[in-house]
């Protein structure tokens, strides 16, 4: 099933429990390849999430500015992208391309994400796919321009999040996280696999 939440199309419980097992662990994988570090935003404060990416580009952000880059902070190319969230962008992004960068970000029960649009990106008709696992998280979406009215869904383990057409650049964040909401990641929290193309 899937649900209209300001244009962005959720569908639920997209992924079985034995695929999000799987996932995580292709993720696990990643990460222990390309460690997860905690950006700093041009403001110089950082980021509540800890991240890391899979694919040819990696989303990451400092002093400098937002922007994708081809090799983890520690000097090494970003391991390949997991197979299943592959699977996923081919079976609901609409589109012939596949993407080029899955971000992956990792929320403890205190991070959150402000409002922000996703516009790193040099096609704004390719959408963006983004993937739950772990503890629920309260999605908020807005308007392409910031202010306005807002609506929330809370997103659960294995939702899967599709932001493209005319929502494509729609303000969206995570306002929290529901602690110990599923018990498929054994110490909590909270992933999102974002796919996205790039260039």
């Amino acid at each position: 099933m899937s649900v209209d939440v300001g244009g962005i199309v959720v569908h639920l419980e997209h992924l079985t429990a034995e695929k999000q097992a799987v996932l995580v662990e292709q993720v696990r994988r990643i990460v222990r390849a390309a460690p997860l570090f905690r950006p700093e935003m041009p403001s110089g404060r950082k980021m509540s999430v800890r991240m890391t990416s899979a694919g040819t580009f990696g989303w990451t952000s400092d002093r400098a500015g937002y922007r994708y880059e081809r090799q983890h902070p520690n000097g090494m190319d970003w391991p390949p992208m997991p197979p299943i969230a592959l699977d996923i962008w081919r079976d609901v992004a609409g589109v012939a391309r596949d993407p080029q960068s899955c971000l992956i970000n990792f929320y403890d029960g205190d991070a959150k994400m402000g409002l922000h649009q996703d516009r790193d990106e040099a096609d704004m008709e390719m959408p963006v796919v983004s993937i739950s696992l772990g503890d629920e998280a309260l999605f908020r979406v807005g308007g392409a321009k910031r202010g306005g009215k807002t609506q929330s869904i809370w997103l659960k383990s294995g939702d899967v999040a599709v932001m493209g057409g005319a929502a494509r650049l729609n303000y969206h964040g995570i306002d929290r996280i529901r602690a110990n909401s599923s018990t498929l990641l054994p110490n909590g929290g909270r992933i999102n696999l974002t796919l996205r193309c790039v260039d």
